[in-house]
């Protein structure tokens, strides 16, 4: 993405707040060559405020009442609430991302630089424990639980590391049979795995082609969001893996397309400025999730086939994923 070209939407995350005087809520957005972010109004699409943060804000992901903002370049990770930030937390050494454990109150914190992940607490603005991995933490998801997290252990590694959170260690080490790259769990339990290098991603215990690496993916009611990197594409899939629609972007390297907190229902996905715009219902109480770049609206015909022809590719036994994530 070419920051100068629309630094504001770097990443969107759909934080809920509302004042007194706002009818729509807001989003806390990242403009990471500016040291701050951006409040923006999701009724207008208007930046409102700004709130002055570290140098080099990058991913954002609420937690409860706050979230936790990655400053990968200086080694730091913010807690932050809508009007200001409340904790700086030292001795990262490049965060990455972010997954919100369900009590609201801690979150899990990638640090490729420490190769692993640290166990964080948003309320008091404290790091309760790290775990080492063997590899490059990046890109994590976590089961609707909070008990189990899965982790890409870089952009496009050979493992994905899942681990217990409590006690917080490193339980075991799945192979995909290529090299990963996002991971994410779906509602219905099975895990995503998408692809660094190759137009592949691994749906449960079986693969199916994929456009260019890298490869994104997150989750809406009955829909499946994923973005490839140098195709410049946004797909909507079924939970089993059969392409609905696909979208377009005139630019490549859409990555981080889509936000990784969406909306229970997403009525349609529409061009606002140079972004994808994923919109809700009316009068629904949680906020449209905003993306990047532009997005031109076609509908597409597969040029390779997809798992609905029948075409999907089985994985190795040896390397097969669990096609349902359950935690004992």
């Amino acid at each position: 993405m070419d920051r100068r070209e629309f630094v504001v939407l770097a990443a969107a995350l759909p934080f809920g707040v509302r004042s007194a005087l706002a009818s729509a809520p807001s989003a806390l957005v990242t403009c990471d060559s500016e040291s701050r972010l951006a409040v923006v109004d999701l009724g207008s699409y208007r930046v409102v405020r700004s709130i002055e943060t570290l140098p080099d804000p990058r991913s954002i992901e609420r937690v409860g009442a706050r979230a936790v903002l990655c400053h990968t370049a200086v080694g730091a990770v913010s807690i932050v609430d809508a009007h200001r930030v409340r904790h700086v937390l030292p001795g990262f050494v490049e965060p990455r991302y972010t997954a919100a454990h369900p009590d609201g109150v801690h979150a899990f914190v990638t640090d490729s630089g420490r190769s692993g992940v640290a166990l964080v607490d948003v309320v008091r603005g404290r790091v309760l424990g790290r775990v080492a991995l063997p590899g490059w933490a990046r890109h994590l998801t976590i089961s609707p639980s909070g008990h189990r997290l899965w982790i890409g252990l870089g952009s496009a590694s050979e493992h994905v590391a899942v681990v217990d959170t409590a006690p917080l260690r490193h339980r075991a080490s799945l192979t995909p049979g290529f090299d990963a790259h996002d991971v994410g769990l779906a509602p219905d339990g099975t895990l995503w795995i998408t692809s660094g290098n190759r137009g592949v991603l691994a749906v449960g215990d079986a693969q199916q082609r994929a456009d260019r690496a890298p490869q994104h993916v997150t989750f809406g009611a009955g829909t499946v969001y994923v973005s490839s990197g140098d195709s410049g594409t946004l797909h909507t899939q079924t939970p089993a893996g059969r392409l609905l629609r696909w979208w377009s972007s005139p630019a490549p390297r859409v990555n981080d397309t889509v936000s990784y907190s969406l909306l229970p229902t997403v009525t349609r996905i529409q061009r606002k400025r140079n972004s994808f715009v994923l919109t809700g219902p009316a009068r629904t109480a949680a906020p449209p999730v905003l993306g990047r770049r532009t997005a031109r609206t076609t509908r597409w015909t597969p040029p390779w086939p997809g798992p609905q022809a029948g075409a999907r590719r089985g994985v190795p036994a040896a390397h097969r994923v669990p096609p349902r994530c359950d935690e004992p």
